[in-house]
């Protein structure tokens, strides 16, 4: 059972058309990229997932349920969600950001430090913990607030399999936080946890994803694989660039040029 399925999902705001007929299932220990240009409706598209915006057709089933079936607090135990953008104007430390993380969670002080101790070393942000986030740069903040997401789905949820969404996780970091932060994601899908991530980075898609979807004027344009998504033909239909692909001499995955 996939731990994430969206079918005939269609959504309309004010009579404009933002996403229309997209089916997706996500598995448990798999990797799912959405890509696309801006505007394609990859954000739309997760606000849905998150119940952040009602869809106007279709369900999100959520280890096969729609919302109604789970409380909060289960929702809260399966789903970990970092948006784009995470606005906390609070001089709390680091640490206490990450603690929030916790919230759902009844699993005592002591167990709690602990994980979110260890999620600040997931995103090597354990120096920060002491430092005020509001003081923090643009991608020490965007780190810090994963280790959050990643301290509230840290453990196995007793009510299903967990999700990780993450919407333009990378956008503030330098090339080795990017890598890193998408090395720890992929490690938690190791551990069986499904992991959805919209990216703007093809390779970087590439490198790690195990199914790309490709969203253009929401319409899904291709899904598969990377090698099946990443073609000189589709690329330049959505994205109206010009490209050559060639294959990683290490890896074998394609590399977008």
């Amino acid at each position: 059972m996939s731990v994430l399925s969206i079918k005939q999902l269609s959504l309309s705001i004010n009579g404009a058309s933002l996403l229309d007929d997209i089916n997706l299932e996500v598995a448990s220990g798999e990797i799912v990229t959405i890509l696309g240009p801006n505007g394609a409706g990859k954000t739309s598209l997760l606000k849905v997932i998150t119940h952040e915006l009602p869809a106007s057709t279709g369900e999100v089933l959520l280890n096969g349920h729609t919302s109604q079936h789970w409380s909060q607090i289960e929702q809260a135990q399966m789903m970990g969600v970092l948006p784009q953008h995470s606005l906390l104007n609070f001089p709390f430390s680091a640490a206490e950001v990450v603690n929030l993380g916790r919230t759902p969670h009844d699993t005592g002080l002591s167990r709690d430090t602990e994980i979110c101790q260890a999620a600040l070393q997931a995103v090597d942000a354990e120096h920060l913990r002491d430092r005020a986030y509001t003081q923090l740069s643009g991608g020490e903040k965007q780190r810090v607030q994963l280790a959050r997401v990643l301290a509230q789905i840290w453990e196995p949820s007793p009510s299903g399999e967990r999700i990780l969404i993450l919407d333009e996780p990378t956008s503030s970091l330098d090339l080795a936080h990017q890598q890193q932060i998408l090395a720890t994601a992929s490690d938690l899908a190791q551990q069986g946890c499904a992991v959805v991530i919209v990216l703007h980075d093809l390779n970087l898609a590439a490198r790690f994803a195990d199914k790309i979807f490709l969203l253009s004027c929401g319409h899904i344009a291709a899904q598969g694989t990377p090698e099946q998504v990443l073609q000189t033909a589709v690329i330049k239909k959505v994205f109206d660039v010009d490209v050559h692909i060639i294959q990683h001499p290490e890896t074998g995955v394609p590399v977008v040029i």
